[in-house]
């Protein structure tokens, strides 16, 4: 890129790459283990990282206005190469661990599977690059008005919270959507987790975005060179003080009071026992009639019969081929061991692949148990694309690649809630828990709202990478949201027993071999994120931000500068 008289340095670009660099990485730190060997999420890394990007763009526009006679449109051109390659970064950083899947388990050679990966980065880093260009307008417009500097800076900060908002929408609705990363999972252990159950994760993002710009704000309002220190300085120190109790409020008070009002929101529905199975196997020997898929067969059915508890759950396809090419005998053996009636009674939920020729194939979960449950059957919903199913015009791609079951086609309705014992069970299979306002639409009303969630997963197509706590904390964000007690098997991990309060009660050790035996507490009642999406999805934050950004433009329209 080169500008006359506006170059920037060379070493803001790297900043750029670096921040988004740690922004994928506080979704789940590699380094910080926990009990159960996972990383933990870090909200300070992300505002930090979020805050460098602010700044840039702020340094990106006073560098640029220094130079009233450069290039036409210059500044807002760098701030979407300066936004995208944070975003290209930051994507990359959150799941880069796709070349696993790609390359060991997929047969795609080594650069195409980067090549690939990378494409789909910074193809979903154009929204941000576009949110950030559009910021980049409206703030010179801003600070070159006739607005006051105070009230500039809090339109500043919101308008890029608004727009960053819409970007990560536009990430998590467009085209399938494929959300993983957002923002607001870093905060899941954070202070502003108080904001969960009222806004949901995207509008914990919103506030991370708008705090992140009001910091760089501040910054830039005390460091000579950056235009903001050096214009109507006699309002510069009261500008500081207004802008930072804003940012005080949003981070600590506001989240305390939140939170001590969440306690009335739901109440207890009775505990359950329950099984998870964790079997560990090898995913390039899972579908491989004499190791993987024998394994599978004998390991889980000896679990299910020698099962104890109200509840027990399989991962997702543990047992990977069809019922009716189970041996006669198996699949027998478990229908009778789950359909007695004498007490305890017991119900198994168990993933497998159903369906067959002509009707297509599904990725489901079965129900084994007494007469009133045993006809359940959940059909996933929102299958993975190239995984699960072909996108149009890329049939091409999947032909270059090996995976089994990769284009489930049946289409069945979403299955209501299962009744087991007093607890109404919902499922989620794999990354269905990432699209949290789809799992809303159940708890439209209370009385039948979902009062525990299942999570049925296989993360070992993701090799032995940070996949694995990324998905525990988007698991524990659901948690939070809607205050439900999150029950999660997988075939690597994380198997866990998180409660309401997205705490994580019991865990079985990643890529080991187990069996974890607990209890949950099942919650009803709604919180106010439940409340508002069930019944509208994420279209008032949409509007709202929408609102934002056509107010901001509408105050600014006169406002044009004398150089672009």
């Amino acid at each position: 890129m080169m500008f006359s008289q506006t170059k920037l340095p060379w070493t803001l670009w790297a900043w750029a790459v670096l921040a988004g660099l740690a922004h994928g990485l506080s979704m789940a730190l590699p380094w910080r283990e926990l009990g159960m060997g996972a990383g933990t999420a870090s909200g300070i890394l992300q505002t930090f990282s979020m805050s460098t990007l602010a700044f840039l763009l702020l340094r990106c526009e006073q560098n640029t206005s220094q130079h009233r006679h450069g290039q036409r449109g210059v500044h807002w051109r760098q701030s979407a190469w300066l936004g995208g390659l944070f975003a290209t970064a930051w994507l990359l950083a959150t799941w880069g661990w796709l070349y696993v899947s790609l390359h060991r388990y997929g047969g795609l050679s080594a650069g195409l599977s980067v090549l690939a990966i990378l494409s789909l980065a910074a193809a979903l880093a154009l929204y941000y690059a576009a949110a950030c260009a559009v910021w980049a307008v409206l703030w010179r417009r801003l600070k070159t008005g006739r607005i006051t500097k105070g009230f500039a800076l809090v339109l500043g900060a919101m308008g890029f919270a608004a727009l960053w908002t819409l970007a990560e929408l536009m990430r998590a609705q467009w085209f399938t959507g494929f959300p993983w990363g957002a923002a607001g999972y870093a905060h899941v252990d954070s202070l502003w987790a108080a904001y969960a159950p009222w806004v949901g994760v995207y509008g914990m993002g919103s506030v991370a975005a708008g705090t992140a710009m009001g910091l760089a704000m501040l910054l830039a309002l005390n460091f000579p060179g950056f235009g903001m220190a050096q214009t109507d300085s006699r309002r510069g120190p009261r500008t500081s003080w207004a802008l930072g109790f804003c940012l005080v409020l949003l981070g600590l008070a506001l989240p305390w009071a939140l939170q001590s009002t969440s306690a009335s929101w739901t109440e207890s529905a009775g505990t359950m026992s329950v099984r998870l199975l964790q079997g560990n196997i090898a995913q390039d020997e899972k579908f491989v009639p004499s190791q993987g898929l024998r394994e599978a067969i004998d390991w889980y059915g000896a679990q299910l019969l020698a099962n104890e508890q109200s509840l027990v759950v399989t991962p997702e396809t543990a047992i990977p081929v069809l019922p009716q090419q189970l041996p006669p005998a198996y699949w027998a053996g478990l229908r009778q061991k789950f359909s007695q009636k004498a007490a305890p009674a017991q119900l198994a939920l168990i993933g497998m692949p159903m369906g067959g020729p002509g009707v297509g194939y599904s990725n489901s979960a079965v129900a084994l148990g007494p007469a009133e449950a045993n006809a359940y059957r959940y059909d996933k919903q929102h299958l993975v694309p190239f995984g699960e199913f072909v996108p149009p015009l890329f049939q091409w791609f999947v032909d270059m690649l090996h995976i089994p079951l990769g284009d489930f086609a049946q289409a069945r309705p979403a299955s209501d809630v299962l009744m087991w014992q007093g607890q109404r069970v919902a499922l989620q299979i794999c990354y269905e828990d990432l699209f949290g306002e789809e799992l809303a639409k159940q708890f439209r009303q209370a009385a039948t709202a979902p009062t525990v969630w299942v999570n049925m997963s296989n993360i070992a197509w993701f090799g032995d990478t940070h996949a694995v706590p990324q998905h525990l904390n988007i698991a524990r964000m659901r948690a939070l949201e809607f205050q439900r007690p999150v029950l999660r098997a997988t075939n690597t991990g994380a198997t866990a027993i998180i409660d309401a309060q997205g705490r994580v009660q019991q865990h079985i050790q990643p890529f080991t071999r187990g069996v974890l035996v607990g209890e949950f507490e099942g919650r009803s009642g709604l919180t106010p994120y439940a409340r508002w999406v069930s019944k509208w999805g994420l279209s008032p934050l949409w509007l709202l931000c929408l609102a934002i950004v056509l107010v901001l433009t509408a105050l600014t329209w006169r406002e044009r500068p004398r150089a672009l």
